[in-house]
């Protein structure tokens, strides 16, 4: 039996992917009266004044780095559905033409840079307002701009791992060896910019998919390659989740940045900090699904509002 079909004769497998799917379709959409800015603002400047503020970053973060968000105003939601992990670990196909499309792409990823969010909470961080960082963001921004104490919840896109035998090599380097093993391919396909998803892929003609030569692992030659991310129908990994809650754990109080809340991997935040009685604060420009139970909602551009409140700290 093939890898595809037995992802779609698997119960386990079909369950998953079809929770997958669902997860993939949350629409988050508004659940309370909209809080006036002023107050918002006040409030969230309050919790920064505090202090022990633990941060945790989604898509709107990037979004002036040149990286698009998924599920914002703007959101690819509705134009592009990200592969599932069951889709990548068991259909050859599809995780075939991924890597096409993420060839492509990766050079867009690559080239982002950290912006205003960014430095502003590595300098929060400094300072002691901030007790550290939880991103869902695969992008690496957080740390190139400077975040020290940093979770990347999802994982990083920057390194890949074998899933036949677990060796872990890094993206520039897989790239080079993509670039040698298809000379003059990413140069030919025209790349629209804004085409480019947030998981570093873009969309490509089948002809060019089947023309992409993947390449094999460095140790075992295996094509059963992945970029080291968290996919929608995968768990995230143990050792992660236990060091966001640890910080979550030490924190006085939970501020959401850039996030609608809408993957259990980060919502659990809000209601564990809701359950241990800590103020919630959100800045975000769309409904996030952790409105009803957050103290301070400040509709609007994250970056815009971390220079303001930096400034008035």
């Amino acid at each position: 039996m093939s890898e595809s079909a037995n992802r779609e004769h698997d119960p386990a497998v079909a369950r998953a992917h079809a929770a997958a799917l669902r997860s993939i379709a949350r629409e988050v959409v508004e659940t309370v009266e909209p809080q006036d800015s002023s107050v918002a603002r006040a409030g969230l400047l309050d919790l920064l004044r505090e202090g022990g503020v633990m941060a945790l970053t989604g898509a709107g973060v990037s979004t002036a780095s040149g990286i698009p968000d998924y599920r914002g105003p703007h959101g690819s939601w509705r134009k592009h559905r990200p592969m599932t992990y069951q889709e990548f670990r068991h259909d050859p196909a599809a995780r075939h033409r991924y890597w096409a499309r993420s060839f492509v792409g990766w050079r867009h990823i690559d080239r982002a840079r950290p912006n205003a969010a960014h430095r502003i909470l590595a300098q929060l961080e400094a300072r002691a307002v901030l007790l550290g960082v939880v991103t869902q963001n695969v992008d690496g921004l957080h740390a190139a701009a400077g975040s020290r104490n940093l979770v990347t919840l999802h994982g990083d896109l920057d390194k890949v791992v074998c899933l036949n035998c677990g060796n872990v090599e890094g993206r520039s380097n897989l790239d080079e060896r993509l670039a040698q093993a298809n000379p003059g391919y990413a140069e030919a396909v025209r790349l629209d910019p804004s085409t480019v998803n947030p998981d570093g892929d873009v969309e490509l003609p089948q002809a060019w998919v089947d023309r992409f030569r993947m390449v094999g692992c460095l140790v075992c030659g295996s094509v059963e390659l992945k970029p080291d991310v968290v996919y929608f129908g995968e768990s995230v990994p143990l050792e992660r989740k236990e060091r966001a809650t640890a910080m979550l754990a030490s924190a006085r109080s939970l501020l959401v940045l850039g996030s609608s809340l809408a993957v259990m991997s980060g919502f659990r935040f809000v209601l564990d900090a809701v359950r241990d009685g800590k103020p919630v604060g959100i800045v975000n420009a769309g409904p996030t699904r952790g409105d009803s139970r957050a103290q301070w909602r400040w509709r609007t551009d994250v970056g815009a509002a971390l220079e303001e409140l930096s400034a008035s700290l």
